[in-house]
């Protein structure tokens, strides 16, 4: 039974929810053209994911080659690591897989929370039972708004079955079930953001510089992107389906320039968001100078009426403040600004009090967090303002 028959059997009640999830999708889409106002940490660790291995060929293509998905993607994900290390020497480039080895999902996001990345790159092919269908395309974590994006993801999560303790990984979560997917696609992102644009980025060095067929940014519910703690995106390369793009993608010529096309969107990306922190530098941590505050002569009473407080992030959409949204940060505050949902967090008095909090955020994998300050109305103050108001210490 297709995806289409299961869904029609569901209640009144799941469908409800169900179409609940595609427009907060689709808020989440439009809220990739606004900018993000939390500051953003220059982009110093990428992992590059290479998707499948090992006893995981991923897609087969169409018989005419012994190369498959997972040999292309493991190509292209070393090809784009070399033209980042060349490029930017102060970034590191870490890989999930260099070589033929059969890596599990699950280890596959954890080896990239655990190392602390800036953004997590992972590089598959596509394949459809229709030869015609053709193009590059990036997915970001979310709800898959059609059927196709949500059999896509079937299949990508399917490597799951191959693994044998499995349910000690994953719990009951079954690959082969829309419920499941759906479930997964409740998990909340708070780097939408950065993960649209990175994806945007792709499609566009794919389309203007390879010439690819854009298929455009999607969501779905991949496993190996949605439990990652930094921006994360997959990208299909093409259809080895299609005769013409596994041609190109079984060449040295169109793995040299899918490498490339991803490579510059990197480039841009880091090159954006290292923009956007300097903008912002006047208000986070890594402020130039700080000023030089004589204390003795401000009165305590004003001191009071200041409150510093450590901005996680923001969204687009609610996102519920439990401990295990935000990597176990407990008491974390939501406040709504214009049309963004920011989150905040500790409360501290003094600005050097402030920094400690900040680097305990820091620690649990929001290295983007910043301070901010709020007067006794609870209204947004200047920062620099808030330190002459109550003094450095």
């Amino acid at each position: 039974m297709d995806v289409k028959n299961q869904l029609s059997r569901w209640s009144p009640h799941k469908l409800f929810i169900i179409v609940g999830i595609v427009l907060s999708a689709g808020m989440l889409f439009l809220a990739s053209t606004m900018p993000n106002s939390a500051a953003t940490p220059a982009v110093k660790r990428v992992v590059i994911d290479a998707g499948h291995g090992g006893k995981d060929p991923g897609n087969l293509g169409t018989g005419r080659y012994k190369v498959t998905e997972k040999t292309i993607a493991l190509n292209v994900a070393l090809q784009v690591g070399k033209y980042i290390k060349e490029a930017f020497p102060d970034v590191e480039v870490l890989y999930t897989r260099d070589d033929d080895t059969f890596v599990p999902l699950h280890e596959r996001t954890k080896y990239a929370n655990s190392n602390g990345a800036d953004i997590f790159i992972s590089i598959h092919c596509d394949a459809f039972t229709r030869e015609s269908a053709k193009g590059c395309g990036s997915y970001v974590m979310g709800p898959a708004k059609t059927d196709a994006n949500l059999r896509m993801a079937q299949k990508e999560n399917a490597a799951i079955l191959l693994e044998e303790d499995r349910k000690d990984n994953y719990g009951d979560v079954d690959p082969n079930s829309p419920e499941g997917l759906i479930e997964l696609s409740l998990r909340q992102n708070t780097h939408i953001h950065q993960s649209l644009r990175f994806a945007k980025h792709v499609q566009d060095q794919m389309r203007t510089r390879v010439g690819r067929t854009d298929r455009g940014v999607k969501q779905a519910p991949f496993w190996v992107i949605s439990f990652t703690t930094m921006p994360s995106v997959l990208v299909e390369l093409g259809f080895l389906t299609n005769k013409e793009e596994e041609d190109f993608l079984n060449s040295e010529e169109g793995q040299t320039y899918t490498a490339s096309a991803i490579y510059r969107a990197f480039k841009k990306y880091k090159v954006d968001l290292e923009t956007i922190e300097a903008a912002l530098g006047e208000e986070s941590e890594e402020m130039s100078e700080e000023p030089q505050i004589e204390t003795s002569t401000i009165d305590s009473a004003v001191k009071a009426e200041v409150t510093f407080k450590v901005q996680l992030s923001s969204s687009s959409t609610p996102i519920e403040v439990t401990p295990d949204a935000f990597n176990g940060l407990k008491n974390v505050k939501m406040i709504k600004d214009k049309e963004l949902y920011k989150y905040l967090y500790g409360s501290a008095s003094t600005y050097n009090s402030a920094k400690e909090l900040q680097k305990d955020v820091r620690k649990t994998g929001y290295k983007g967090a910043f301070i901010v300050a709020f007067d006794n109305n609870g209204e947004r103050m200047p920062l620099n303002k808030a330190i002459e108001l109550t003094g450095k210490p």
